[in-house]
């Protein structure tokens, strides 16, 4: 498993609503709790805050999690689905700020993993 080594930030619009996804490390639930509250508060607008996280634990015991904040369609499970696919240890949290049209649970989860794509891009070399 290759751990994300530095931050790497993109955003994606549909239908209005802005996507802003970050990949980054993370080690611990600890920290991914701390790092999802940082975002609630930086980005008040935002109405769901999905994440998902692989990491291993202090007993080397693998941990995935994902959280869907209340949104439709499971993307937390969609970001998580991608940290496996590219074998990545680290966190990916995706905030939307709802733009007034709803996208039904299909288009939600379609969003939700092209900014986290995205996001995933520009790490590049730098996993």
């Amino acid at each position: 498993m290759t751990p994300i080594t530095k931050p790497a930030e993109f955003q994606v619009t549909e239908q209005r609503s802005r996507f802003l996804a970050e990949a980054r490390p993370a080690a611990s639930l600890d920290e991914i709790k701390g790092v999802v509250a940082a975002k609630r508060k930086k980005l008040r607008k935002a109405n769901h805050h999905v994440w998902a996280c692989r990491f291993h634990d202090d007993q080397g015991r693998l941990v995935e999690q994902a959280r869907d904040d209340g949104e439709v369609g499971r993307p937390g499970m969609a970001l998580l689905e991608l940290l496996r696919h590219e074998d990545l240890e680290g966190m990916l949290i995706v905030s939307r700020i709802f733009g007034g049209v709803k996208l039904g649970p299909g288009g939600v989860k379609r969003a939700f993993r092209a900014a986290a794509q995205g996001a995933l891009g520009k790490l590049g070399a730098r996993r």
